[in-house]
């Protein structure tokens, strides 16, 4: 008997495990995916709030480089993961402003009160 209450409760936490797991992943991919979305519908007022956000930042260089900061918006190194394409700096930068602000025209107004985002 408590050899089949062992095999029953380690069928459990593994059930558990790998529901848990599947969750997570499933989380972590909606969230991209709407992150994406959001990017990808962005509004006029958006997309000039994006615009004026990387003028102030880099003049708009993909290139620009500031200690730690790096690229169009000037995300820190460790945001972008080793890959400094523009794609990935594009993805990044509406990951990270729609995350902390909730949108560009937010971060904007955000930058104009701080000097950054």
């Amino acid at each position: 008997m408590l050899k089949k209450s062992k095999s029953l409760i380690l069928k459990l936490i593994t059930a558990l495990a790998l529901s848990f797991s599947f969750v997570t992943a499933l989380e972590t991919t909606n969230n991209s995916c709407t992150q994406t979305v959001q990017a990808a519908k962005m509004s006029k007022a958006e997309r000039a709030a994006k615009r004026w956000i990387a003028m102030r930042e880099s003049g708009g260089n993909y290139y620009a480089r500031n200690g730690v900061c790096y690229g169009k918006y000037q995300l820190n190194i460790a945001y972008l993961k080793g890959d400094y394409s523009k794609k990935n700096q594009e993805r990044t930068a509406d990951r990270y402003v729609y995350g902390r602000y909730g949108s560009w025209v937010n971060a904007k107004n955000f930058w104009l009160a701080h000097h950054w985002y």
